[in-house]
């Protein structure tokens, strides 16, 4: 693992060596025109002056500007330079309940309903560490921008992520993505090994009628899976390390290694996306003589018309190789996985598969009724689906084809933003399904901020895992009715405080309420939350930063949410020495109790137990040092100080859970870097 790290810091050391080399050799050769007599033109007008070496000074070409948008929005967004939240480099949320290892299945505290029409795999217990369309950033950059991050853990956890973007040409960006996830674990059967990786780029032609987003992307997430702890109480035992711990599945290892990434027992997620969009306009053209050899080209777009490929490979794979534990899945599967019919005799493992691919091409047509204005628009299109699944019962070939259409417009006095659209599949295998979403945005003024108002309803068929076709669908009746959630949401964001509150209505939620067995709730969920946050100026140098977020529902709704969640920061900042920018204190995170899910390993799916366990845990306490010395940043966190305990000697072995025998583990250190380097 670490030579392909290795070789990664390498590669991107010679791209860099490569284009200083490059930069040495350009002024090498201006230097050498200057000996040859001064003039490298025949007139000699332009080069008879100290000027041809050098260049005019252009402060633009002193300092460097880093934008990105995500697809499909038109904000322009500045790279977050904030030191004091250790979750903006970290890759778990700070939200997020999560199995005990960095790299586990988690899901978030803040409840938020999978609200997507179409085509779902149904597969989101990892989503937490996957890179997506959603979450990709598209560039433009003055100079070419590289960002290492490097994080070392208690465990022999390791986090790598790299991102390097530049502008060859101002029309013209590329960049790459990495991040690596090694984490061995605390307790047996528990190691994670998460790569993800993303080449992008975007192009506008010259003459800017031509536009083209591109990308490449992937993930492959393996966790192995204990089924947790089997005595609880063993946790405080001193004659047990964690790792000796039994656990459920993947066997009790007495020598453990934690350099092994290899995933015996538990979870692989593959997922590859190839994504192509190409727009061409047709409108006014216009441009600007910068000099006698230099045109600005002008364009103001009227109707465009945009194409969309998208092909995606999925592969989910529930496996236990070696000495699969047949009364572990006697007691909680079906038995009849674990059964080779050819010979009535019992198996010695277990491998469940889903396979996807799915290819998508999308043709909209874009209007724009003001021509100085990009960000009012209206758009139509239509999408057809071509997907193709395998499964234990063969493959199926299936299809959906949709209807879309959007409204958008961002006022040119920048105070109203508009935003209306929907799909409707009008046929195939998610026929019926749609969604409709709308929003209302107003700047008031730099002391009140933002409002915004939004709506959302989405009738959408439950995920394919619910599907009697799914290999993961051992034995369930299936042909559920289709889900619908409504949201209604309402923000206010100003330099006093943030505040926002959602409504969700949920009909027919299909949901686990075993390890493998499903069911629909008929009745309406209703689930309210309210949150808020804000920076609390308590010295010149102390701030306190609360967020709060207050969630209820009804309690016999397959729906579990703690009532209240906080997470507050108490730090010393400030700038000291010129240079050293710091951020110091502690952090904590509570939650009251709440009725747990369990886990099942097979599926990858949190469930609403039979019997009702309650999480009670103390809150999380960590220390941290952030500082920051120009490109140069560092942070040191002492995580799980809840966890010290004197009552059988001094110790860290007081451990919060996750779900029923989901330990998390005690105290954890963790040091990072990141550096910056600019071009």
């Amino acid at each position: 693992m670490m030579y392909k790290i290795v070789f990664s810091l390498l590669l991107l050391g010679f791209f860099q060596a490569g284009v200083a080399q490059r930069g040495l050799q350009t002024l090498r050769g201006a230097a050498g025109g200057m000996g040859k007599g001064g003039s490298s033109s025949k007139g000699g007008s332009k080069s008879d002056s100290l000027g041809l070496g050098f260049e005019h000074r252009d402060d633009l070409k002193d300092t460097i500007t880093v934008t990105f948008k995500y697809l499909d929005s038109i904000r322009n967004i500045r790279i977050d330079t904030n030191l004091n939240d250790f979750y903006k480099y970290f890759s778990i949320p700070a939200t997020e309940q999560y199995l005990g290892n960095n790299g586990n299945a988690g899901y978030s505290l803040i409840y938020a309903p999978h609200a997507k029409a179409g085509w779902d795999a149904g597969f989101h217990a990892f989503d937490a560490y996957k890179y997506t369309l959603e979450n990709s950033r598209f560039f433009k950059t003055t100079k070419p921008y590289t960002r290492m991050n490097y994080e070392l853990g208690s465990g022999k956890e390791q986090v790598v992520s790299i991102i390097h973007t530049q502008n060859p040409k101002p029309n013209l960006n590329f960049g790459l993505e990495y991040r690596l996830i090694s984490a061995p674990g605390y307790f047996s059967s528990q190691n994670t090994n998460h790569k993800s990786y993303r080449l992008f780029s975007n192009y506008q032609g010259k003459r800017k009628r031509y536009g083209g987003y591109f990308m490449l992307m992937g993930n492959v997430l393996k966790s192995s899976e204990s089924g947790g702890i089997k005595n609880d109480s063993l946790l405080v035992d001193k004659t047990f390390k964690l790792f000796a711990i039994p656990v459920n599945l993947g066997g009790n290892n007495s020598s453990f290694n934690p350099f092994n990434t290899t995933v015996t027992t538990g979870n692989v997620y593959k997922d590859f996306t190839f994504f192509l969009r190409q727009s061409y306009d047709l409108g006014k053209k216009d441009s600007i003589a910068i000099n006698d050899s230099t045109t600005e080209y002008l364009f103001y777009s009227k109707l465009r018309f945009q194409h969309t490929l998208n092909y995606s490979s999925y592969n989910y794979q529930f496996r236990d190789l070696i000495s699969a534990d047949t009364s572990y899945y006697v007691n909680y599967y079906d038995t009849t996985m674990m059964v080779d019919t050819s010979t009535s005799t019992r198996k010695d493992s277990l491998v469940v598969t889903d396979k996807w691919k799915v290819v998508s091409n999308d043709f909209s047509i874009i209007t724009y009724p003001d021509t100085k204005n990009v960000a009012q628009y209206l758009m139509a299109g239509a999408r057809i689906e071509n997907i193709k699944g395998t499964f234990a019962t063969g493959t199926h070939n299936f299809y959906n084809i949709t209807l879309h259409g959007e409204y958008r417009n961002k006022t040119r006095n920048r105070l109203w933003d508009i935003l209306a659209n929907g799909e409707l599949y009008m046929a195939g295998l998610n026929s019926g399904d749609y969604s409709i979403n709308a929003s209302l945005a107003r700047y008031l003024n730099k002391k009140w901020g933002n409002v915004r108002l939004a709506f959302s309803n989405v009738n959408r068929t439950p995920s394919f895992i619910f599907n009697t076709l799914s290999s993961f669908n051992f034995g369930n009746a299936g042909g559920y009715k289709k889900e619908n959630v409504i949201s209604l949401k309402a923000n206010a964001d100003n330099p006093f405080v943030s505040l926002s509150a959602a409504n969700y209505l949920i009909t027919n939620y299909a949901y686990f309420t075993g390890f493998y067995k499903t069911a629909q709730y008929s009745k309406v969920i209703n689930l309210l939350q309210l949150s808020a946050a804000k920076k609390i100026k308590l010295t010149k140098r102390w701030n306190l930063y609360a967020e709060a977020t207050l969630q209820q529902t009804d309690a016999a709704a397959p729906v579990k949410v703690p009532l209240i969640f906080t997470r507050n920061r108490l730090a010393y900042e400030g700038l000291f020495f010129k240079n050293l920018n710091l951020s110091t204190g502690l952090e904590f995170r509570y939650y009251t109790p709440y009725k747990a899910y369990n886990y099942s390993p097979v599926m990858g799916q949190f469930f609403v137990p039979d019997t009702s366990f309650t999480i009670r845990n103390r809150p999380d306490i960590s220390a941290f040092v952030h500082f920051r010395i120009k490109s140069f940043t560092a942070f040191i966190r002492a995580e799980n100080l809840n966890t010290m305990d004197f009552s059988n000697g001094f110790g860290f072995t007081k451990n919060n859970f996750a779900a029923p025998h989901y330990a998390y583990p005690g105290l954890v250190i963790r040091f990072g870097i990141q550096w910056n380097f600019v071009n």
